[in-house]
């Protein structure tokens, strides 16, 4: 089966994008160890009693850097062939950066730049020395395809993540490993909204898609979830 043997590291996987990739990932064989915030149940939790112990889920808040590191603890003596960050927050659609209270700003831009990159640097060396680092971007994070303004905070936030992972790969030049910034598309998920132009059945596949057409291959790309390269 494609995938077989294969672990992924999936950090935020609660629900919408990343419960989707889980489960995902699990069709495709791969065993899969998959992260919540906090101790509640979850539609993860119910994903793993259906997986036949395929599918492993912690707790952490990527916020909370002693967390990520007793994360890291938790699995010093595993090994994992991509490590996966996905994590999304946003402000009020309507605040433009005039409006936007300032911990409104520092929410966004913590949870959605910041503690990505925190993750990646305390969680790199548990991925194979040719395997795959993949955060979830956003098209909106690219500055030379923003047109129209809107969503100004969520813009910033990803494309200052953009750029963090680029300082990453720069300071990282001689790894073999593979690094995505990877854009889904406008996906009808809690967060996306109900008008959305895909469904996660649209997104999800494609995107894992790219993910596979891409292993091996060192070094940066910010791609979509049809495999295109998206303007920085």
């Amino acid at each position: 089966m494609p995938g077989a043997d294969k672990d992924l590291l999936l950090v935020g996987a609660s629900r919408g994008l990343g419960l989707a990739l889980a489960g995902e990932y699990l069709k495709r064989g791969w065993h899969v160890v998959a992260t919540v915030r906090g101790t509640a149940r979850t539609a993860l939790h119910e994903l793993a009693e259906t997986a036949g112990g395929a599918l492993e889920v912690e707790s952490v808040d990527i916020n909370h850097p002693d967390q990520v590191g007793a994360l890291r603890a938790r699995l010093a003596s595993r090994t994992f062939d991509m490590l996966f960050v996905n994590a999304g927050v946003k402000n009020d659609d309507r605040e433009t950066i005039a409006d936007v209270s300032t911990e409104a700003f520092v929410r966004v831009m913590v949870t959605n730049a910041l503690s990505p990159m925190r993750v990646v640097e305390t969680l790199k060396d548990v991925v194979l020395a040719h395997g795959t680092i993949a955060i979830m971007s956003s098209g909106l994070g690219s500055v030379a395809n923003n047109a129209n303004g809107n969503y100004e905070v969520y813009r910033g936030s990803k494309a200052a993540l953009n750029m963090f992972m680029r300082s990453f790969a720069a300071r990282h030049r001689d790894d073999p490993r593979t690094l995505l910034l990877l854009a889904p598309g406008w996906v009808r998920t809690d967060m996306g909204g109900p008008q959305a132009s895909l469904s996660i059945a649209e997104s999800i596949p494609n995107l894992a898609d790219v993910i596979t057409a891409q292993e091996g291959k060192a070094g940066l790309q910010y791609l979509d979830y049809l495999g295109r390269s998206v303007p920085w």
